[in-house]
């Protein structure tokens, strides 16, 4: 891989992840236009720790926050007694289920579901759901007032994030919205949401990197993620920034045009739907937990 790769994917890496345009059909779409080999599901989840730096460092007094809430809680023996600790609670109860899925299901995300048309149908029809819930959603919701069964519904819809094109980001906001959250919330709570799954996905990838006779250089991954994780807290704060004052409306019509376009360009020959997928060895492969890796965000 060379630098200049490492760079742009880093830069995709970090724009994609937190977008809710799906990071997994970027990181598959860039190399196959440029005629470069697939990074692979292992690289991605490690560069992908740099976003997951940005988000640890520009959330860093909530989590502070919500981290010293859940210990005092479990010390007071009243671990749901503040709206701190509650969303603490929230955002592991809320990890599970993708974590459960992503086990059960891994050979199958490491493999056909990786296709170019799984990714276009994904983001065409997460888009059309988005643009329902946008719709009928309230919007009038915050932080405060999520409750047990908010966390585990959003924790589902991240669930979701596991099939390529969808999009962690997507699944979550999406999933947020429909709960009636503010679209600033809805974001906010997607972001923290992140942390433990990506977080534990780069780390476990890391190791197995690491062990591969065949890796990207030093260079390149250390490149990869710094440029991840600039373009990643880029994008955090260009989101949260616009939500406050817009709907998604530019996301979904994103998704659609660039699904439509991919389903064009696949029926045409100029991509190749399982481009790379050849080369993933789901038998000897861990998966990569979080939704846009093998299906984060």
């Amino acid at each position: 891989m060379s630098l200049l790769q490492a760079i742009v994917l880093g830069l995709v890496q970090g724009l994609t992840e937190f977008l809710p345009i799906s990071s997994t059909a970027h990181l598959r779409i860039v190399p196959e236009l440029f005629g470069w080999p697939d990074p692979g599901a292992a690289y991605s989840a490690v560069i992908q720790l740099g976003t997951v730096a940005a988000v640890l460092i520009y959330f860093r007094k909530d989590l502070v926050t919500l981290t010293k809430a859940f210990f005092q809680g479990l010390a007071r023996r009243q671990p749901f007694a503040t709206t701190d600790s509650r969303l603490a609670w929230f955002v592991l109860i809320g990890t599970l289920p993708i974590g459960i899925c992503g086990l059960a299901f891994k050979k199958t995300i490491e493999g056909s579901l990786r296709s170019l048309y799984v990714i276009s149908g994904s983001l065409i029809v997460l888009a059309l759901i988005l643009f329902v819930v946008e719709r009928m959603a309230s919007h009038k919701r915050t932080l405060d007032d999520m409750r047990w069964r908010d966390g585990l519904i959003v924790g589902l819809w991240q669930a979701l994030a596991l099939i390529p094109g969808s999009s962690r980001s997507g699944t979550t906001i999406t999933g947020a919205l429909s709960l009636g959250l503010r679209r600033e919330d809805a974001a906010r709570y997607s972001f923290l949401l992140s942390i433990p799954a990506t977080s534990l996905a780069g780390i476990f990838e890391l190791k197995h990197l690491l062990e591969a006779t065949e890796r990207p250089s030093t260079v390149a991954l250390v490149t990869g993620t710094l440029v991840a994780f600039a373009s990643g807290w880029a994008a955090i704060a260009w989101l949260l920034s616009y939500l406050r004052k817009h709907s998604t409306v530019i996301f979904i019509v994103y998704r659609v045009v660039l699904g439509v376009v991919l389903l064009v360009l696949l029926n045409l020959g100029l991509l190749r739907p399982l481009s790379g997928v050849e080369n993933v060895d789901t038998a000897n492969k861990p998966l990569t937990v979080p939704v846009e890796r093998q299906g984060t965000d």
